[in-house]
């Protein structure tokens, strides 16, 4: 579990939270710019001394400012990646992760370099210069030094900020190897959705300092109380589980989480039992009083409606929906919804016109 209290006021801005987090798995930190997402984890890292502060990453204890404890940055357990790697310019790749790897007694290494080599995919980099590699790889050797660290914990302050949209998808796959083989818990910052939607379990909603929200990301995105859920991107992240696939119409069959409900998707084939993360957004699902049988619409959901609220015009509303325990969300508009008479508890069928595989 991570235990994190932090007090701090600016002229102009305050940051106060109180948050317990997942001890491992990945937490992203959300919010747009001027939340207090990078202040809260400069915080954590020491970086920052918040006046009033505790700060706890499962069984150690960094910060208690009731108990006059601090302990410095420097002899923190974590590693920190920032927008820019900023490697040593002078010194090859190898020798830039080693600078990670010695100030770890060997005794206490958690990682070596041959598994952040390996995790992160730049085997064929470590004779190379920084300032012969893409934005990409720097990233990718950047991280391979943080994890180096042995770190405790990772704190990643938007590491694709600087990226353009390929490097982006190249990096990807490595941050999501990260999060299914290392047993390292992970902070992310972003203010981009897709990114945390990709990969975060556990989502934090920042707003002007405060914590809005902080919850598992499937739940919080369909919460209808905050503001994610009312802009033109709105939907739910879904954590399904390859039951079977269709060879001929290349299509995988996807276990919804804790319930006996499936949906289909296109995709190239993957090992039965293997986990899949997809994304329904709130716009590709339409609502039906009746199951429609004849139609292109491959994914077709007895659903109960829970919740409606006004989206952000006039004309469309935010309706929440139970599908065996699996939050959905639909956009229609007010018309439609008082023409099928909608009301919490009411029985109906969600129509989903497209899932996004997010991995």
């Amino acid at each position: 579990m991570i235990d994190i209290r932090l007090h701090l006021k600016y002229s102009t801005f305050a940051l106060d939270v109180n948050l317990q987090l997942p001890g491992r798995g990945v937490t992203a930190l959300y919010g747009h710019s001027g939340s207090g997402k990078t202040t809260c984890l400069r915080c954590i890292a020491g970086l920052e001394r918040a006046e009033d502060a505790f700060v706890q990453i499962n069984d150690e204890v960094w910060q208690d400012s009731h108990k006059g404890l601090f302990v410095p940055a420097h002899k923190r357990a974590l590693g920190y990646v920032f927008q820019e790697a900023s490697l040593f310019p002078h010194l090859s790749v190898r020798a830039n992760l080693a600078f990670g790897l010695k100030r770890i007694p060997r005794q206490q290494r958690r990682v070596d370099m041959a598994q952040a080599t390996e995790l992160l995919g730049i085997g064929h980099l470590l004779e190379r210069n920084p300032q012969h590699l893409s934005g990409g790889e720097r990233q990718r050797i950047g991280i391979a030094r943080a994890l180096l660290t042995s770190p405790r914990l990772l704190l990643m302050d938007e590491p694709l900020a600087a990226l353009d949209s390929q490097r982006k998808s190249e990096i990807l796959p490595y941050l999501e190897r990260l999060h299914d083989e290392l047993n390292i818990p992970v902070l992310y910052v972003s203010h981009a959705q897709d990114e945390v939607a990709r990969l975060a379990d556990h989502i934090v909603l920042l707003s002007e300092g405060k914590a809005l929200a902080s919850g598992p990301i499937g739940e919080t995105l369909a919460r209808l109380d905050l503001p994610l859920a009312l802009g033109d991107d709105a939907g739910v992240v879904i954590a399904g589980q390859v039951i079977a696939y269709d060879a001929h119409y290349q299509l995988l069959t996807l276990q919804l989480p804790n319930c006996p409900l499936q949906i289909r998707v296109a995709h190239a084939p993957l090992a039965v039992g293997q986990p899949l993360r997809v994304k329904v957004q709130a716009r590709d699902v339409s609502l039906s009083l009746q199951a429609e049988e004849h139609s292109s619409i491959l994914n077709r959901l007895p659903v109960t409606v829970t919740q409606d609220i006004g989206a952000d015009n006039s004309a469309h509303v935010l309706v929440r929906l139970d599908a065996g325990g699996t939050p959905l969300l639909a956009r229609i508009t007010r018309f439609s919804r008082d023409q099928l008479h909608l009301h919490p508890g009411q029985a109906l069928w969600a129509q989903i016109k497209a899932v996004a595989v997010l991995a």
